[in-house]
């Protein structure tokens, strides 16, 4: 079973792969793709702007984007150890900030700021 965190992007706003990747980079948190709506994926390559499903690599592990009515899901295992469930809060928060999206965590809604002060996150981020 997973564990996801819903990043609430209005429908139409498209989620450009550059500029998410780039805000990364600028933070110290390197993206890599690694499979796009379930084909494998060069980890440079770019995904179309119709995209569903993202696999992602990250420090801590694979991270799962997942395109839904309204929003965006971010899916790890839940069985991630400590660097895994750190990942999935830093992606989680850098597509919040990136997009100026709320993010929904266990039915609550909250701002890019106030689910990084929660998310036990290093300070650099915060």
């Amino acid at each position: 079973m997973g564990m996801e965190h819903k990043v609430s992007i209005a429908r139409n706003t498209a989620i450009i792969w550059t500029e998410l990747t780039a805000y990364c980079n600028a933070w110290a948190f390197p993206l890599q793709l690694r499979m796009i709506d379930g084909e494998l994926a060069f980890p440079d390559e770019t995904p179309p702007h119709d995209w569903k499903e993202l696999r992602i690599s990250t420090s801590g592990g694979m991270i799962t984007l997942r395109r839904d009515n309204d929003g965006i899901s971010v899916v790890v295992w839940g069985n991630a150890d400590d660097a895994m469930r750190q990942s999935w809060n830093t992606l989680t928060l850098m597509l919040a900030r990136v997009t100026g999206a709320s993010v929904i965590v266990d039915g609550e809604t909250k701002t890019a700021d106030g689910f990084a002060a929660g998310a036990g996150l290093p300070t650099k981020f915060s």
